[in-house]
């Protein structure tokens, strides 16, 4: 197991470990401090807890090596398991929002005042989770962590828009009890919108769509330095779980034997391998460079 997949697993257990204690936390607030925002947080991390497992199964399952029935390998279940996440939040948010709707037609007492200690060091904690897997998104190329990174940004602009209607609830007090389950639905949407965010780069994943100019200019460049490559032609990239697979057409001096072009294929091939380890498999095709004819 290769130190991005091992870095990506490591993760995920924190961040399941990491929403099960705030789930917990949160829960417990909500109910006795008179939240319901802070209960709608609570649904939301547990939801993220699902999604972190998945995120988990898929690294895991990701990684397995190309068989008989999977040339490629089995890293296109990366983006398959960020559809899964994708639903949880669409679940929760629908959940957060009808529940929301519900306690502001029905009167309520106001939450009480230590929920808002505890929504504050929440919303830090959250932050810090979401820089710390967003980096480590960027960092293994994965999707579907990426995508858990955002639960965590996810959580944490629900957790402050309950802190913003607590706050309100509490120092404006009668009549704006309802402040509180205003801020809960308020989230829902921002949920909504942040799963369209992680939706969109993974259906792009699994339609193979373009979307790595800056890699194709850098296989371009090593691949030139190779002596006997006269041109790169055609050059498709496309995502598989944490690595890339390359389909690259160079030109060849037309004149020389078919083994010296055999040779040079693979001194690029290995070339790229050599200085682009995200890169996991590379097909080269030579054609002749008719301008040297």
């Amino acid at each position: 197991m290769n130190s991005n997949v091992q870095k990506a697993i490591n993760t995920s257990w924190l961040s399941i470990i990491g929403n099960a204690l705030l789930a917990i936390a949160k829960g417990i607030t909500g109910v006795f401090g008179n939240s319901y925002a802070l209960i709608a947080d609570a649904i939301e991390s547990t939801t993220d807890v699902f999604s972190s497992v998945l995120v988990l199964i898929g690294l895991k399952y990701s990684t397995k090596p190309p068989d008989e029935n999977h040339p490629y390998g089995h890293g296109k279940v990366e983006p398959l398991i960020t559809f899964a996440v994708v639903g949880f939040l669409v679940i929760s948010a629908t959940v957060i929002a009808y529940e929301s709707i519900e306690h502001i037609k029905t009167p309520h007492r106001v939450p009480e005042s230590y929920t808002l200690i505890v929504l504050a060091v929440i919303v830090i904690i959250k932050e810090i989770f979401y820089r710390f897997v967003s980096k480590k998104g960027e960092e293994t190329k994965s999707t579907s962590l990426k995508a858990d990174a955002w639960h965590h940004r996810s959580d944490a602009i629900t957790s402050l828009m309950a802190f913003i209607g607590i706050s309100i609830a509490i120092f404006m007090g009668d009549g704006y009890e309802t402040a509180d389950d205003w801020a809960a639905l308020f989230a829902s949407g921002f949920i909504l919108y942040n799963a369209y965010l992680i939706l969109r780069p993974a259906l792009g994943e699994v339609m193979d769509e373009h979307m790595h100019d800056d890699m194709i200019e850098n296989i371009r460049e090593i691949s030139m330095t190779v002596e006997g490559v006269v041109d790169t032609e055609k050059c498709y990239v496309r995502k598989m779980g944490m690595a890339f697979i390359v389909d690259l057409h160079i030109a060849v001096d037309a004149e020389i034997s078919v083994k010296k072009g055999h040779d040079i294929a693979h001194e690029v091939k290995d070339r790229l391998l050599n200085e682009l380890p995200e890169i996991a498999d590379v097909l080269i095709h030579v054609e002749p460079d008719d301008e040297m004819v």
